[in-house]
C-alpha cells in the first residue's frame, strides 16, 4: 500500500469510518486520483491530490460556484487540505461518453448545453484566473513540443515555422475577441455523468477560467472522445446561439458565432493533442494516444473550410501527422 493511501485511510479512521471498503474509482489527466468509500448502503468519492502537485481550494471555490446555482456538482462531505484529501458526493459511474446514443443525443446534449448557459449567466467568473495571450499561447505550444518534437521527432522548417506562428497569433485573436465568461475548461464526455435528475453531473472543474464563450460548447460538441456528424454538431451550435444570443452575444450574428466556435476547437484540439503525447510520454499513460487520430481530423475539418487555417491545414499535409501517429499507435 502506498503511503498516500496508507494516509487516506487514517483520515477516514479519524472520522469515523469503519468497515469501509475503498476502491480506485478513476484518475484523470493529472496527478489526482479518486476513490469510491463504500460502507453500508452509503457511498462517497475521496479525491486524493498530492498537494505539491495540486491544489484542493480551486476545487472547493468553483464547486461551490456551481452547487449555489444548483447544477449538479459534488458537494463537499469533508476536507483536509494539508493532506490533499476531500470526500465529496457520488454521482455513480455512468459516463455521459457510455450513455450517449444517436436516439438520446439531442436530449443529453440539451441538458449539458443549458448548464452551459446556467455557468456562462449565472456564475461570477471575476475573481477566477484569466484565460489571457500567455496561456493560450503556452497551451498551443505543448502540440509543437510535445506532438511534433517530442512524439514524432518532427523539426518544422522556417517556412513551416512562420506558417505554425500565424495559426497561433490567429487563434489568439479568436479566442480574446469573444465575450468572456465562466469556462469550466474541460466540459466534455468523460466529466460528465448521466443523472435521472437534474442532468449531467459536472466533474474535474478545478481549473476554471474566465474566457472566451465558445470554448465549453466547442469541449462539449468537438468531444476529442466521441465524434458525431458535422451537420448535427452544426444543429446544436446554432441551437445554444439561439439561447445565447438573446442574453451574453446579443449583436453577435450566427456565422460570427459559428466562427468563433470552429476556431476556439482549433485552439482546444492543437492543445489536447500536445496533452495527450505528454501524457504518454512523461507518465506512462499511452491510452491517450488513440485519442490523437480523432482529434487531428477536427483540425482538419476546420482546415478545410476556414481561410485562415490553411496554414495549419498545410502542415497537416506536409507532415504527413495523420499517418505518423496511426503507424505510431498501430
Amino acid at each position: 500500500m502506498s503511503d498516500r493511501k496508507h494516509n487516506m485511510i487514517d483520515w477516514l479512521d479519524s472520522l469515523g469510518f469503519k468497515d469501509f471498503q475503498l476502491e480506485l474509482a478513476s484518475e484523470d489527466a493529472s496527478f489526482r486520483r479518486y476513490f469510491r468509500l463504500t460502507q453500508g448502503d452509503e457511498s462517497f468519492i475521496v479525491m486524493d491530490a498530492p498537494p505539491q502537485q495540486e491544489s484542493c481550494d480551486a476545487f472547493i471555490k468553483v464547486a461551490s460556484k456551481m452547487t449555489e446555482i444548483r447544477l449538479s456538482a459534488p458537494h463537499i462531505v469533508h476536507q483536509n487540505l494539508a493532506q490533499g484529501f476531500l470526500m465529496m458526493t457520488d454521482f455513480g459511474d455512468r459516463l455521459y461518453l457510455d450513455e450517449l446514443k444517436p436516439e438520446n443525443a439531442n436530449s443529453l446534449y440539451g441538458d449539458a448545453m443549458s448548464a452551459i448557459m446556467q455557468m456562462q449567466t449565472r456564475i461570477s467568473a471575476d475573481d477566477l484566473p484569466l484565460y489571457d495571450e500567455a496561456l493560450l499561447r503556452q497551451e498551443m505550444n505543448l502540440f509543437k513540443e510535445w506532438f511534433l518534437e517530442k512524439l514524432l521527432g518532427v523539426e518544422l522548417t522556417q517556412n513551416q515555422l512562420g506558417m505554425w506562428q500565424m495559426t497561433v497569433d490567429y487563434l489568439v485573436k479568436n479566442a480574446l475577441d469573444q465575450p468572456q465568461v465562466f469556462v469550466h475548461r474541460d466540459f466534455h464526455s468523460r466529466n460528465l455523468m448521466y443523472l435521472k435528475n437534474r442532468n449531467p453531473a459536472i466533474l474535474d472543474f478545478q481549473d476554471a477560467v474566465k474566457g472566451p464563450v465558445t470554448y465549453d460548447l466547442v469541449s462539449l460538441l468537438r468531444d476529442c472522445y466521441i465524434e458525431w456528424p458535422e451537420p448535427q454538431v452544426d444543429q446544436w451550435v446554432l441551437d445554444f446561439y439561439d439561447f445565447a444570443s438573446l442574453d451574453h452575444v446579443q449583436g453577435v450574428s450566427a456565422s460570427q458565432f459559428m466562427r468563433w466556435f470552429n476556431l476556439m476547437g482549433v485552439q482546444r484540439h492543437l492543445k489536447a493533442i500536445g496533452i495527450f503525447s505528454r501524457l504518454s510520454l512523461r507518465d506512462g499513460k499511452d491510452k491517450f494516444l488513440q485519442d490523437i487520430p480523432r482529434t487531428l481530423n477536427y483540425l482538419k475539418i476546420v482546415g478545410t473550410g476556414e481561410m485562415s487555417m490553411v496554414g495549419l491545414y498545410t502542415l497537416i499535409n506536409e507532415l504527413s501527422l495523420s499517418f505518423r501517429i496511426k503507424s505510431l499507435i498501430r
